[in-house]
């Protein structure tokens, strides 16, 4: 016996009208098995919660890692960054013996991602107290945990976009893989609050627990993910020779395509230099205890989720993806404003403000481009094009919070050293250089 439970006429309305993305479900595709499916997403932005919103301060106010090595490390994951492209053709043409395209890749990043977290917080405690002689082992230890968790996340995602993309009607496909991305935020909203709440205590032996715990949940979270959600096709994918060099340059032969893509990067990179080092200036210069920097990712993330439900209703109405994206960048001035502004007032709510309005100003950005991307999609080429923006995006984001770490190192050490004029002799002057250059981007 099966019972169905259908909410009524005007409640499935009001779903309709005012629950973002909530028309994004089909018959095809029921919206508990697409909120299944977008868990995978879930895990990815829990992981990045972790890796960019708590372990940065972590290393840098309590184990004292220097600034630079903990950006390099935590933009180390985004080496395969690049590789984007390639995983989401490979995944359009994997020839798999149980008929299978993008749930192979997809258990290969969890496999990734789980290692890398396994192993991650012995070497971060190294780190902290290295023995004479071991230090470039533990250097090297700790480096390619980061490389397990970035190449499992890009695998991860990457595929599972392009299977989100594949199981969705062509006239829901856009609103189907938004939702995606907005998973990956609520991700981001609830892994740091519950980091914030578990380090609130901090103790080498609560963060062994936290992440390791952290590396079962993403396995967990992804095999439910997974479960029976792409059917198995009889035929085999075929991959002719030079396949990915000819569909690379059919991509880049589309109207706009290098203006696209040249646009992604340089607004990805706007919105994420100050990813590294939001939350050790919020430590270091307003004086925040861990709970209240790791809850700046939640804000973050609040604001960025508050975009997607607005642009939402903005596209609704027949705007433009591309003006929605201009909006979102133009919100960023006012938001690197209040940061800026934060230190001589010694505000905690300004700052915290200002860190909302990053992420509604680059959610606004992020869900502009990403449908501009998928309008450029179709059924047979969705991994490449999704890997392409994909691959833009995460180096954008990678070589800009790796810059910004440097810079705050550089541009903080010659202050300190009086070099730059008594005035600037300050620990804000880094942070500052950062947040101006972005403003200026």
């Amino acid at each position: 016996m099966s019972f169905s439970v259908r909410p009524p006429a005007w409640m499935q309305s009001l779903m309709l009208q005012y629950v973002p993305f909530a028309d994004a479900a089909s018959p095809d595709l029921p919206m508990a098995r697409l909120f299944r499916l977008a868990l995978f997403q879930l895990s990815v932005g829990m992981t990045m919660a972790l890796l960019v919103g708590t372990l940065n301060r972590v290393m840098i106010i309590e184990l004292q890692v220097p600034a630079w090595w903990v950006a390099v490390s935590v933009a180390l994951p985004l080496v395969f960054a690049p590789l984007r492209a390639m995983i989401g053709y490979r995944s359009d043409t994997h020839p798999s013996a149980l008929g299978l395209r993008r749930i192979p890749y997809m258990w290969m990043g969890t496999i990734l991602m789980f290692g890398g977290l396994a192993i991650m917080p012995f070497a971060l405690l190294g780190l902290s107290e290295p023995r004479e002689g071991y230090l470039w082992v533990i250097r090297f230890g700790a480096a390619m945990a980061f490389l397990c968790v970035g190449a499992g996340m890009q695998i991860t995602q990457t595929a599972g976009l392009a299977l989100a993309s594949d199981v969705s009607p062509a006239d829901k496909r856009p609103r189907v893989v938004a939702l995606m991305y907005a998973m990956q935020l609520m991700g981001l909203i609830l892994g740091s609050a519950a980091l914030s709440m578990l380090l609130s205590d901090f103790s080498p032996q609560k963060l062994i627990q936290v992440v390791q715990g952290c590396a079962v949940l993403v396995v967990a979270l992804n095999l439910v993910s997974l479960w029976k959600q792409e059917a198995r096709s009889s035929r085999r994918g075929q991959r002719e020779p030079d396949g990915f060099s000819q569909q690379w340059r059919m991509l880049m032969a589309l109207p706009k395509m290098r203006r696209f893509l040249w646009t992604v990067g340089l607004g990805t990179a706007a919105f994420s230099m100050q990813d590294i080092v939001l939350e050790p200036y919020g430590a270091q210069v307003l004086g925040l205890d861990v709970s209240l920097t790791s809850a700046l990712t939640a804000l973050t993330s609040t604001g960025a989720l508050l975009a997607f439900a607005l642009s939402a209703r903005f596209m609704s109405r027949g705007m433009d993806a591309c003006r929605l994206a201009a909006l979102g960048a133009l919100i960023g001035l006012p938001a690197f404003a209040c940061v800026i502004f934060s230190a001589p007032l010694h505000s905690t709510w300004l700052f915290q403000t200002g860190a909302t309005l990053i992420g509604f100003g680059g959610g606004l950005f992020s869900v502009g481009m990403l449908l501009s991307a998928m309008a450029m999609t179709d059924a047979f080429h969705a991994g490449m094009v999704l890997g392409a923006w994909g691959a833009v995006q995460a180096t954008a984001s990678g070589i800009a919070m790796a810059l910004g770490g440097v810079t705050r190192d550089v541009v903080g050490h010659l202050a300190e050293q009086g070099l730059l004029g008594e005035a600037l002799v300050s620990p804000v002057t880094g942070y500052s250089v950062v947040f101006h250059i972005e403003m200026y981007m």
